[in-house]
């Protein structure tokens, strides 16, 4: 439209094939993000051929440097020099058809390049900035997606451990009570029935243990202050209520409970008694019942004692079957039992060790290391 409405002397009028040639030079212009080199290539040879015929210069003046920023953002060097090689002609063939000073057209030569060439490599700069946030964005996603499958891991292994750690032992005392009142059902009707009422009331701690277990499960916070008195009450974020913790002083009434399995502990406390992170007064119980569990199942022993000592700077829990010919890690056992108390030792950052003693007997022994400030979940 300019060019139809202004064309001053000498230049000559703004006819149909300058309407063809501006076509030609600015069209290409849409085709610049994919193939900028060759839009470079087309606009200043087409502008070229506009000035040499003798059309006023200041209309399509712009567009080979609008291509030379494609060029500059998105090309390899070597085209990048090419380009800025052939706007430079095409700038100064420009000036020179435009009869201005060579001054001028020295330095309009010089400096549309230059600014073409810094508004590309800008473009360039944010582009690669933008390719490397997508970059880490993919990353955290992937792994944000890693973290979370983990975390249903170890929530699934968590689980599957307390609930082998709760269910062994009550279940271990129920199938025996209940064999015993089957096997004197008929001959000893008095001794069937007490069997029976251990076995039930084996069942029935079970099950307050289970509803324990789903309060841990679902509650974050080990430690604070007294939170609802009934577990239904607590919301994921609450703390837990001291008497729905399994701890070491827990431990005395475990022994009582064995006792109807016809197993004998005797249980030793030294060193100054002190209350301990709850996660770790968990850790020991559990370790303390399934060792005994191990030992009512796979021992012919009817004796076992256990040691918990209060150090300086660690709590060593110790347990001994003091005749059973059976190991924990034996017996036509899974071995889920002491795979989940090395677990649970590791998670405190603790230890336990295994074996036969060399006098006749089996120990398991865990090392806790005091003083953690970590939730033991």
């Amino acid at each position: 439209m300019a060019g139809a409405f202004y064309h001053p002397a000498p230049w000559r009028p703004f006819d149909l094939w300058a309407h063809l040639l501006t076509l030609l030079i600015a069209l290409p212009l849409a085709l610049r993000e994919n193939r900028p080199f060759a839009v470079l290539v087309v606009t200043a040879a087409g502008f070229a051929g506009y000035l040499l015929l003798g059309y006023q210069p200041s209309l399509n003046f712009w567009v080979p440097a609008v291509a030379f920023v494609s060029v500059a953002a998105r090309a390899a060097r070597a085209r990048i020099v090419c380009g800025a090689a052939l706007l430079t002609a095409v700038i100064a063939l420009s000036g020179v058809c435009g009869r201005l000073p060579w001054p001028v057209v020295a330095v309009q030569a010089l400096i549309v390049p230059a600014v073409a060439f810094a508004v590309g490599l800008t473009q360039r700069r944010l582009a690669a900035r933008n390719a490397e946030l997508r970059r880490l964005t993919a990353l955290l996603d992937r792994q944000q997606r890693q973290e979370a499958r983990r975390a249903v891991l170890d929530e699934r292994f968590r689980i599957a451990r307390e609930l082998h750690d709760t269910i062994s032992q009550h279940m271990t005392i129920v199938t025996l009570q209940t064999g015993v009142a089957e096997y004197l059902f008929h001959a000893d009707p008095p001794a069937a029935r007490t069997a029976l009422g251990t076995a039930a009331a084996a069942g029935r701690e079970s099950l307050d243990e289970l509803r324990r277990l789903l309060v841990v499960l679902r509650t974050h916070d080990l430690g604070g202050t007294p939170g609802a008195e009934d577990p239904a009450d607590l919301l994921p974020d609450d703390p837990l209520p001291d008497d729905l913790l399994a701890d070491i002083g827990r431990i005395p009434a475990l022994a009582e409970r064995l006792e109807a399995a016809g197993l004998h502990v005797g249980i030793r406390f030294t060193g100054e008694r002190r209350p301990l992170h709850p996660g770790l007064e968990l850790c020991a119980y559990r370790v303390v019942q399934e060792a005994l569990t191990n030992v009512v199942k796979h021992s012919g022993s009817g004796t076992a004692d256990v040691e918990v000592r209060y150090l300086d700077d660690e709590l060593r829990v110790t347990v001994l079957d003091r005749g059973g010919p059976l190991p924990a890690t034996t017996g036509g056992g899974s071995g889920h039992g002491l795979i989940g108390m090395r677990e649970r030792a590791k998670m405190w950052h603790g230890s336990l060790t295994t074996g036969a003693r060399p006098g006749g007997g089996y120990q398991v022994q865990l090392r806790l290391p005091l003083g953690q400030d970590r939730d033991g979940g």
